[in-house]
Parts: C-alpha cells; sequence; structure tokens
C-alpha cells in the first residue's frame, strides 16, 4: 500500500432544498456527506468559495491512496473520515481513510464476494455507497448482505441477506442499490414477491415492514425520502415502474408505468415540489411525473436526456447530466419542461460520465479515459473552466471491460475520485 498525503482543512456553507430540508437534519450532521447523492440527496455539495477554474494539469493533488480494491462504491465523509467498499481475494471490505490525508485507519470484511453469478466482465466488487448514520456504517455487498458496522472501529454489530432473509433475488450486474436511512429506518430494495421495499431497524435489522403490494424485481437505484402534500413517502425507479409508497407502514400509494425501461435502470430519480424526474439508459429516455395523491400524471417526457448511469443533478431549474443521445453529449435541460438549454461533446475527453455539483459548478468524470472537467452550472450554455486527467490508471482493468464508474464526492474543499484501487484528493478550494 502507497499512500502520499498533506493537509488542507476546508470551509463549508450550506444552502438545502426546502423541500429535503426535514429529511437531511433527520439523517446527519450538516457537516457530512453521508452517502450516495449527499445527506438530502440532491448530489450537490455544500461547499462554498470553490475554484471557479483549474490551472493547467489541474488542482493540486493532496493524496492518493492505492490499496482500495475492486469495485465502484464512492465516498461518504462523516467527522473528517471517508468510507468506502472494495474487494480483495475474494473478499468485499469496507474501507476507513483519515479523508485529509488518505492514512489507512482500518478495513473490515463483510461479505465474500462471488466474482460470478453477476456479469464480471465488467469487474468484480461492491457497486454501492456506503451510508453513515449516529455512528455506524451501512453498507450493501453484490451477493445481497446488508450489513451495520460502527464508524470508529469497523466492529459489526447485524447483518442480513436481502435474499435470503427478504425473497429478494441478485440483480444482473449485482446489487448496486446504496442503502437509505430517514430517521431510525434503513430502507433497501431485494425486490421479488415477498415486497420489492423492506424497512428495518437501522439499529438491530429488525424488519419494520415491506412492500407486500409492489414486487417489481430489484434494479440500481436508490429509495428517495420526499414529502408529498404532508405525507411522508419512498419513492424508487423499477425496471418499468417508478413507485411511492408510505413511509409508516410500506403501503402503496401510487405507480406509474415506465414502458421505456430495459436491460438496466440505474439513474436515482430526482424529486422536487410534487415532482419526480428520472431517466435510464438504452434508448428509456427521461420523464417528469406529478403527484396526486395516488395518482402520477406525465408532466413531459423526451429522447433527449438518455442517462445510463452516471447520474444527473438539478441546479436551480435545470438538470444536467450526460446523454447517450448523439454519441454522449453532456446536456441541460429544464426540469418543468423537457426542453434542451444546451447540449455540448467535446471530443473524447468529455464523453460520457459522472456529474457532480458544488458551488454553482459542475464536475464531470469521464468514463473511458479519467478525464475530470469543471464546467458552469448555468442554462446559457457550456463553459468549461478547467480540466485534467487522473495521474494514474488502474491495472485491474486488464482482464475486463470496467471504466471510471465511481462518482466523484466533493467535500470540505476536496474532490474525491476514484478508480478502482486508486483513491484521488484533490485541493478544489485553492
Amino acid at each position: 500500500m502507497k499512500i502520499q498525503s498533506s493537509l488542507l482543512i476546508g470551509g463549508l456553507m450550506v444552502a438545502k432544498s426546502l423541500t429535503l430540508q426535514a429529511y437531511a437534519s433527520e439523517t446527519s450532521n450538516q457537516s457530512d456527506w453521508t452517502g450516495w447523492r449527499g445527506p438530502d440527496q440532491t448530489n450537490i455539495s455544500p461547499d462554498t468559495g470553490l475554484l471557479k477554474s483549474w490551472p493547467k494539469g489541474g488542482p493540486k493533488l493532496l493524496w492518493t491512496y492505492e490499496d482500495a480494491g475492486s469495485g465502484y462504491s464512492s465516498a461518504a465523509i462523516v467527522d473528517g473520515k471517508l468510507y468506502t467498499l472494495g474487494a480483495s481475494d475474494s473478499q468485499e471490505r469496507v474501507i476507513c481513510l483519515d479523508a485529509n490525508t488518505g492514512e489507512e485507519l482500518w478495513t473490515s470484511e463483510f461479505e465474500t464476494d462471488p466474482e460470478e453469478g453477476y456479469r464480471t466482465q465488467w469487474g468484480a466488487g461492491p457497486r454501492s455507497t456506503p451510508t453513515v448514520s449516529d455512528g455506524h456504517v451501512y453498507v450493501l455487498g453484490v451477493a445481497g448482505d446488508i450489513a451495520c458496522l460502527t464508524a470508529e472501529s469497523g466492529k459489526r454489530i447485524w447483518r442480513k441477506n436481502l435474499v435470503k432473509d427478504f425473497g429478494g433475488a441478485v440483480s444482473k450486474w449485482g446489487y448496486s442499490e446504496s442503502p437509505t436511512v430517514d430517521g431510525d429506518k434503513l430502507l433497501i430494495t431485494p425486490g421479488g414477491s415477498k415486497g420489492a421495499i423492506v424497512a428495518l431497524n437501522k439499529k438491530t435489522g429488525t424488519k419494520l415492514w415491506q412492500s407486500k403490494k409492489l414486487k417489481d424485481a430489484a434494479e440500481y437505484s436508490a429509495v428517495v425520502v420526499a414529502n408529498v402534500d404532508g405525507q411522508r413517502q419512498y419513492i424508487q425507479l423499477f425496471m418499468n415502474t417508478l413507485a411511492g409508497v408510505d413511509a409508516a407502514n410500506g403501503n402503496l400509494i401510487w405507480k406509474s408505468d415506465w414502458p421505456q425501461g430495459r436491460t438496466a435502470v440505474i439513474p436515482t430519480p430526482i424529486y422536487r415540489d410534487g415532482h419526480v424526474f428520472m431517466t435510464s439508459g438504452y434508448r428509456a429516455g427521461a420523464r417528469l411525473v406529478k403527484l396526486n395523491g395516488k395518482k402520477a400524471e406525465v408532466v413531459w417526457e423526451n429522447q433527449e436526456m438518455i442517462n445510463h448511469h452516471g447520474g444527473v443533478v438539478l441546479v436551480g431549474d435545470h438538470v444536467y447530466g450526460f446523454s447517450d443521445q448523439r454519441k454522449g453529449n453532456l446536456m441541460c435541460i429544464e426540469f418543468m419542461t423537457g426542453k434542451v438549454a444546451w447540449m455540448e461533446r467535446v471530443e473524447r475527453e468529455l464523453h460520457k460520465g459522472a456529474v457532480h455539483a458544488a458551488d454553482g459548478m459542475l464536475y464531470c468524470l469521464n468514463e473511458t479515459e479519467g478525464w475530470v472537467y469543471l464546467v458552469e452550472a448555468s442554462p446559457s450554455g457550456f463553459k468549461e473552466t478547467g480540466k485534467f486527467q487522473l495521474p494514474k490508471e488502474t491495472t485491474l482493468r486488464d482482464d475486463n471491460n470496467g471504466k471510471v464508474w465511481s462518482h466523484p464526492v466533493v467535500f470540505n474543499g476536496k474532490l474525491y475520485l476514484r478508480d478502482q484501487d486508486l483513491i484521488f484528493c484533490y485541493d478544489v478550494k485553492g
């Protein structure tokens, strides 16, 4: 293992969406990035005062960690510690690093990686991101083990299996959902005839309810928490269904068909003010629905935004993300209308990848060559203000077709990027 490090203390300030403030306050300290898409599920960093442009060659590299193992897990950052998942020697493990220096603090094995039974031509290892809440880390492995460990040392508190305990079935490319915590509940999607979504007591792992009238197979999205006209709901996207269940008991409230969904439905939906935006790849497109009691009415749909797995982010009134349309454009569309504001493709360097937002800027990570672009989050047009390429490429892809699929995170003035076993930390505050 090789670690290169220096220290940076960053500042932060947060401006949360009013719709999700209650959820964020219940799930985490506002100074933490608790897991997938952050504590308010917007994928927008709370940081301010970040660099608006980068020097040639990119921002300063602070440290590199080279022993994360295989997999596509992103980062959770809580109390100055970075949590992620990786697999080595057929064991999936939780990895805890000092977020400022890259020093390894502890690792803990939690599931055997079968390295078969799911499509490993894209590489083995965990696909999900840990969720941290109240001193505990919640993790999901490719074969369906959901576990709770202490954040301090990685000691296991409890473990369940989505197949054996809840009647689920391993997804085609392995379970990939990141666990969602809401208050004392842990939400996860085993899928299957016993009920697609299950709520567990996060402290004990005891089942609280299972959504029996929702029996779709698990896909790859995470559960979204929403307050709709005063009612707490959990929203999930499946292959051909978008659905909302009652947070109190898992009862199905509404269901909307998504007939375009095929092969793999991956991006997590976006909820705002009674509306849900969804998109998926393989020519499926995008759609906005309006929630009205027990109905979900289609507002618009198009074939412009076709996001495979890099995710989308809503900044202001516009959605930004990559689309498979026209060979992989970075695109900006209006949330309420679906109207395309702009689309851009900058040679191969900006072709398809993941998008994260911070301080009015987009951090765009190319999935093939590891290029990172800084782009203004503005509907007025594409404006790139810096770029660089990851300094090193993993060797774990030598025998498979895997790519740079771990989503970027900006937190406390630092940009965290991952390529399988390699984790890079950059100073983006200056």
